[in-house]
Formats: C-alpha cells, sequence, structure tokens
C-alpha cells in the first residue's frame, strides 16, 4: 500500500527507521532512493555556525503535498517521505529526508530530485545563518530556480 508522510518540526528523524518501515510496508518497490540535507559550516563566503529554520504551520504541509502528490503521478511513486526541521539547528545536524520507492529505480531517482527541487522553491521555509558577522536571512538561489524548471 503506498504511504505518504509529510512531517514538519523541530525533531530529528532516523534515515534508517524510515527507510526500513518503506522497505517492510512496500514489498512491490523495485528502487527506494533518499537525500538527506545537513547544515554546513560554510556558506556564501561565510562560516556558519548554526541555522534557524522558520516556516508557517499548515501552510507548509500544504504545500509539500501538492509536491508529493505531482511526483507520484509522474513518476509512478510508491511511497514518498519527506521529513524537513524547523527551529534551530547546529553544524552537521539534519535538516531534510526525502525517501521515495518505487517499482524501477529511474522513477525513484527523479522522484526524489523532483521532490527536492520543488520543496527548495516552492515550500514556505525560511533559514537565517549565524556566521561571525552576525546573523543573516538566506537567499533564494537562481541555481535552485533552474534545477526546478528543467521539470516543466
Amino acid at each position: 500500500m503506498a504511504k505518504t508522510l509529510i512531517r514538519v518540526g523541530p525533531e530529528d528523524f532516523s534515515v534508517e527507521a524510515e527507510l526500513a518501515a518503506v522497505r517492510r510496508e512496500s514489498p512491490s518497490a523495485g528502487g527506494v532512493v533518499s537525500f538527506v540535507g545537513v547544515v554546513r559550516d560554510a556558506n556564501d563566503g561565510a562560516r556558519v555556525s548554526k541555522m534557524t529554520l522558520e516556516h508557517y504551520p499548515g501552510m507548509t504541509e500544504k504545500a509539500l503535498a501538492k509536491i508529493v502528490e505531482k511526483a507520484r503521478e509522474r513518476f509512478h511513486l510508491i511511497d514518498v517521505v519527506v521529513i524537513h526541521r524547523v527551529g534551530e539547528l547546529q553544524v552537521g545536524d539534519q535538516i531534510v529526508l526525502c525517501l521515495v520507492s518505487a517499482a524501477h529505480r529511474g522513477e525513484a531517482f527523479q522522484g526524489c530530485e523532483y521532490v527536492m527541487d520543488w520543496l527548495k522553491t516552492e515550500a514556505p521555509f525560511w533559514k537565517r545563518e549565524t556566521t561571525p558577522e552576525g546573523e543573516r536571512w538566506v537567499d533564494a538561489r537562481e541555481s535552485d530556480d533552474h534545477a526546478r524548471a528543467r521539470w516543466a
């Protein structure tokens, strides 16, 4: 049975537990692909000591659900798990998990990339980094827009 899990909150996640659940519940899946985004220690030429992520509760989950539904239809996905953390995160902390399964590996890879490309540009998240010079908001990246545009 197809599974969709969308969770937004401050709690960390276990990639291993989410993967095990998908594999256990979806014997028709021939491929499972995951992406884990983490807080890095530098961005745009500055050291980063922490990141704070904000969102609009309710609105964010609805935006993610729309993205997931489009990906599910386009790539015949069986399972889709999107977990995105918010709040204060330290360097090395996990930010986001996108895990998808499909009957074939190509669909799983494309589905995972599609979800992440659209999440980066369409989901209402705001990132603020702490650097030695103080706090700064992270602007949208042109490269993220280009990545999303390839799916048009």
